[in-house]
């Protein structure tokens, strides 16, 4: 599937600000299954500096410096991409849970299984996870019940949490967006010794024929990135929606939780309160032919 995509990132400054240093998530992570076709960014005003780098997980990451004065920054990136992630294996062909998290101690799994700030230790967050596991049974069972119980048992409702609200109060709530029932998956299973990624993204906007419109569609969306163990890799789940990740998403970067791949985050010198704008439009090329 080709998707076009648009992400446009507008802040408008109550005062000047003198002095802006970005860093930016924005162009797609060329993968097996996901073809960067092109990809570009407009920003205004130009930066006098513009470096495209890879952070450390691999992820294009691009870095920003303004050093004229300023009262408003304006991000756009453009890209065009063909998804087509490989079917995960049938859950019965996957190693016992246990075994997966006695082995994740190597470095293609180092970084994913220690807590994190925004993703501590939660007995509560394991104790919802456990029971998807039973002893000895699949990894990738395991992973697909919990992700589908989570998609059943949470409720996704916008303006309710912000990226600063406690995995412990969504736990309370069962309320929340794409970022948080991603980082309630993420400690259940960290809790219980399985790797996981934080994958920030898109979601198609109109589904498959016949099918639900996906929540968390027409902004930035996330979900988790399972380790099945050596020799099968990762598989992507989105516990928003309740699906394996195939072809309706986008990625664009991976990391530890939100904070690693946050699309755009600066440090700036001024500029007092702002306000943001931000807006999304990932198409397929098949949506948008005309009807025949």
């Amino acid at each position: 599937m080709i998707y076009s995509l648009r992400h446009r990132t507008a802040y408008a400054y109550a005062q000047p600000v003198d002095l802006a240093a970005h860093l930016l998530h924005l162009k797609p992570r060329a993968l097996p299954g996901q073809k960067v076709i092109s990809a570009r960014l407009t920003c205004l005003p130009a930066p006098d500096h513009h470096t495209e780098t890879h952070d450390h997980f691999g992820n294009p990451a691009t870095r920003l410096f303004l050093a004229a004065p300023h009262t408003s920054f304006e991000v756009e990136a453009e890209s065009l991409v063909d998804v087509c992630f490989a079917p995960p294996p049938p859950p019965e062909a996957t190693p016992p849970w246990e075994a997966v998290a006695a082995a994740a101690e190597g470095v293609e799994t180092a970084d994913f299984l220690p807590p994190t700030r925004l993703i501590p230790p939660l007995a509560a967050a394991t104790e919802y996870a456990r029971p998807s596991f039973p002893p000895g049974s699949a990894v990738l069972a395991g992973l697909l019940d919990l992700n589908a119980r989570i998609r059943r048992d949470f409720t996704f409702q916008a303006g309710v949490t912000s990226i600063t609200t406690p995995i412990a109060e969504v736990m309370r709530t069962r309320r929340g967006v794409c970022q948080d029932f991603t980082q309630v998956m993420l400690a259940g299973m960290r809790g219980l010794g399985l790797p996981g990624r934080y994958v920030s993204g898109y979601i198609r906007t109109r589904p498959p024929p016949g099918q639900a419109r996906r929540r968390g569609a027409d902004q930035s969306h996330a979900w988790v990135s399972a380790w099945m163990g050596a020799g099968l890799g990762w598989v992507g789940l989105d516990p928003t929606n309740g699906i394996v990740v195939r072809d309706e998403h986008v990625v664009l970067a991976w990391g530890r939780d939100f904070a690693d791949v946050s699309p755009l985050r600066g440090v700036l010198l001024g500029g007092g309160e702002h306000r943001l704008t931000v807006s999304v439009d990932l198409e397929s090329l098949e949506d948008a032919l005309p009807a025949r």
